[in-house]
């Protein structure tokens, strides 16, 4: 099956998703065509940087993970606002922004821009930039020092992207350590072993 028109149906999912459409079945299906209509045409006309063809046994394989990876992304979602909301209105929460190093064990850009895209939609998280020749995400925090709670959901997410795209390393690989930056303020999300990092 040709690849480019399952990826102008992923781009209206997609579309609804950023639309945050209301859950009745009338603004769903209009916004869906209006996705369809913008998404078909932008994949047909990029259909040159990817592969012409697509595995449906695969797409079948990895659906189940896409949908957990969904439901874990909108979990957090939903906590995240909450504990933004919350830091807002009681002045005694911390705030301690900060941008931590994060390596993946993703590669392929799809995957990678994936779970970038999930950080920045979650409040609290902005993902700054990534770093091709480390493979590594910069992650601004409005709790950058609790490096745990900024990496977890992220490692969680990895977890499912490394099945949904197929990719070479499997959720149980450790992380790849990368050096430290000499000089550079910026605080690795892992530790030198690979686990995560704590607390100061």
């Amino acid at each position: 099956m040709r690849r480019w028109p399952v990826f102008g149906v992923a781009l209206a999912v997609l579309w609804l998703f950023v639309r945050g459409v209301a859950l009745d079945p009338d603004a769903v299906v209009g916004e869906f065509l209006v996705g369809l209509a913008v998404g078909l045409p932008v994949a047909f006309t990029f259909r040159r940087f990817y592969l012409p063809t697509v595995d449906l046994g695969a797409r079948f394989r990895a659906f189940p993970y896409a949908v957990v990876y969904v439901a874990v992304f909108l979990w957090e979602l939903v906590t995240a606002n909450f504990d933004v909301a919350y830091r807002v209105l009681a002045p005694s929460m911390p705030i301690d922004p900060d941008v931590v190093e994060i390596p993946l064990r993703v590669e392929t850009d799809v995957a990678i821009t994936t779970i970038a895209n999930s950080i920045t939609l979650t409040p609290g998280t902005l993902t700054m930039d990534y770093d091709d020749e480390r493979n590594a995400l910069y992650v601004h925090a409005i709790t950058g020092q609790d490096r745990a709670a900024v990496v977890d959901p992220i490692r969680t997410w990895e977890d499912y992207a490394l099945r949904i795209f197929d990719e070479e390393r499997d959720p149980s690989d450790p992380v790849p350590v990368v050096p430290e930056r000499a000089g550079s303020a910026i605080r690795p999300g892992e530790d030198a072993d690979g686990g995560e990092s704590g607390g100061e």
